[in-house]
């Protein structure tokens, strides 16, 4: 089985491991805010 490698920043990779590892998560939007609570909602 292959590794299949992506490029991707800091919050997305925050995402994805959220994502993972939890069935719930709860993000506070703040300001300027960051991409990654867009990532975890897909």
């Amino acid at each position: 089985m292959s590794k299949i490698m992506k490029t991707m920043d800091g919050n997305e990779a925050r995402a994805y491991a959220a994502y993972a590892f939890t069935e719930v998560a709860g993000i506070y939007p703040i300001t300027p805010s960051s991409p990654m609570a867009d990532y975890t909602d897909i």
